[in-house]
């Protein structure tokens, strides 16, 4: 039985614990202004960008004011997602979906989302009207937040786009 729990700073540690490996087989790509399904089979066996990045963004999140929820079976936390506290866009109307991560054998048992409707509730307390996701481009992960009703971001962050063009820029309207 899954259990869902408010994360703090010095939950950090319980990250190490999320097995992040995936096999990637589509992913989309950009080629003269068109996106496409590109077949890349890649086997991802951490968390993008590293652990130590991981570890630095959710304590700066939530240092700032934001949220990170954990989903637990039993003591070993399954899944976390944390969202930042700094409006932005020009009508600072915009929050960041800064991470969401399910352990390979938990997924496809409805933790993602619920993670993620627990911070839609988050999101509208810290004022947003929207939340910013920079979704990896893996074709299931991108379906996995269009089946939410995530849509192409109408106003694209360029900072966070200069990070990784390959990220597919999302927004969901809350």
């Amino acid at each position: 039985m899954y259990q869902y729990k408010d994360l703090s700073v010095q939950n950090v540690h319980k990250i190490e614990e999320i097995d992040a490996e995936w096999f990637i087989h589509k992913a989309w790509r950009q080629k003269n202004g068109e996106l496409f399904l590109a077949e890349i089979n890649w086997l991802e066996k951490e968390l993008p960008n590293g652990l130590p990045w991981h570890k630095e963004h959710f304590v700066n999140s939530l240092e700032g004011g934001g949220k990170a929820i954990g989903c637990f079976n039993n003591d070993t936390m399954v899944g976390y997602a944390v969202l930042d506290a700094d409006l932005f866009g020009k009508n600072k109307e915009y929050l960041l979906l800064d991470q969401i991560f399910i352990s390979k054998n938990d997924r496809n048992h409805g933790i993602g989302k619920e993670l993620f409707h627990r911070l839609c509730q988050s999101a509208i307390q810290l004022g947003a009207k929207k939340l910013y996701i920079c979704s990896a481009s893996a074709e299931e992960t991108v379906a996995f937040y269009r089946s939410l009703g995530c849509i192409d971001a109408t106003e694209v962050n360029e900072e966070l786009y200069a990070l990784d063009p390959r990220d597919i820029q999302l927004e969901y309207i809350l």
